[in-house]
């Protein structure tokens, strides 16, 4: 039983010591003067202004998680698309409901402005 899983195995362990080996060699191999100019936080080029750990708007988050479900909402689209010949006219109408559903939700946000910057 366990001879299946000795391919297995036997890949984890080379992919860990290549990794490892990466690691090992970037290390000793590599140069890394330490300069003034590497050890402040990158931010385009330019010299940082304020503290990294300043506070974002909420309108940032808010509009990170409307796309996020939208995105994930969306994704529903292709399986339905793969099965359209099968499922027929019910098919059509579950995702013509559920693509209702999505734009009355998104109708609602923009309604009230979630996705207005200021």
């Amino acid at each position: 039983m366990f001879e299946s899983y000795l391919a297995l195995a036997l890949l984890i362990i080379i992919v860990t010591g290549f990794g490892a080996g990466i690691i090992l060699v970037s290390k000793f191999i590599g140069r890394r003067p330490p300069v003034r100019e590497k050890l402040l936080p990158y931010e385009c080029g330019n010299i940082p202004e304020e503290d990294a750990r300043g506070r974002f708007p909420i309108k940032f988050y808010l509009v990170g998680i409307l796309f996020i479900i939208f995105d994930i909402e969306i994704a529903f689209l292709f399986p339905w698309a793969v099965i359209y010949r099968e499922l027929r006219i019910f098919g059509l109408i579950e995702m013509g409901i559920f693509l209702a559903i999505l734009l009355i939700g998104y109708l609602y946000i923009q309604k009230k402005g979630g996705l207005r910057w200021e």
